[in-house]
């Protein structure tokens, strides 16, 4: 069995976790995540991606943690299995498409911290549970999730879920800015890719080059972040989205970006 379905509708690619009804992140899904990741990242014609998963009981309840020793074996150490986590959830988190990630039922560990890596979160508007519980299992997040919680939703909220090992709505995600919107479970992954549809459709070089800016800026001064600002202004100057964006503000129309990509 496949441990992730991807499917294609035009520009936009869909990857879904492949072993419901717990959706677990095993050593195969990973192995085959960090795979689809660098594939999606060299193929031009994706412009945006979904990250949700099979049948609509729970997204993941993370790690499949009896395999913790399997993976240990295969890679050398601990250090080396978390490593991979970090590596994959960076390089979605910076390879200037878009990723939304869909979070319903279970959204725990490993099954929040991918998310958080993602650039739109949408939630299910009852049913959802997400946290980061660990601390239940005498453990600590190790998938980046603490920095990345932290980020998001700042070192209260944050301090809050870990510590108390919460789980939380999908309004409460909302309410802590966690999450970007939330839908009722039967048309949330019909809203996230239709959120991936819209934003296939804007010019990828503008948004390339406005991801490159805004992802982590918080930790970056300003005078860098202006900086990376105009670089983004060279970088889309003259382009063929460019013009067609003029051209069809002058003609009073909606523009179609990308057709040069």
């Amino acid at each position: 069995m496949d441990p992730i379905i991807e499917e294609r509708d035009d520009a936009v690619a869909t990857l879904s976790i492949n072993d419901a009804p717990y959706n677990r992140m095993s050593l195969e899904f990973m192995d085959a995540l960090e795979q689809k990741v660098e594939q999606i990242r060299a193929d031009e014609s994706v412009r945006s991606v979904v990250l949700t998963s099979q049948g609509l009981e729970n997204f993941s309840v993370g790690m499949n943690l009896k395999q913790l020793p399997e993976g240990i074996e295969r890679l050398g150490s601990a250090d080396a299995v978390f490593d991979q986590r970090l590596r994959v959830i960076d390089a979605i988190e910076n390879m200037g498409k878009p990723w939304i990630a869909t979070l319903f039922g279970y959204c725990l560990g490993g099954g929040l911290e991918i998310p958080l890596g993602c650039h739109f979160r949408l939630a299910a508007n009852s049913g959802a549970q997400i946290g980061l519980p660990e601390l239940d299992l005498g453990a600590v997040p190790a998938w980046g999730g603490s920095a990345r919680l932290t980020k998001c939703v700042g070192e209260n909220h944050a301090i809050d879920m870990i510590l108390r090992a919460k789980k939380i709505s999908g309004e409460r995600a909302l309410d802590i800015g966690l999450v970007h919107e939330i839908w009722p479970l039967a048309n949330l992954k019909k809203a996230a890719h239709d959120l991936a549809q819209e934003l296939a459709s804007m010019p990828a070089v503008a948004v390339k080059s406005m991801l490159g800016v805004l992802v982590n800026s918080a930790d970056r001064s300003l005078e860098d972040l202006l900086k990376a600002e105009r670089e983004a202004v060279h970088a889309t100057r003259g382009t063929s989205d460019s013009k067609e964006g003029m051209m069809a503000f002058l003609e009073k129309r909606k523009p179609v970006f990308n057709r040069s990509i």
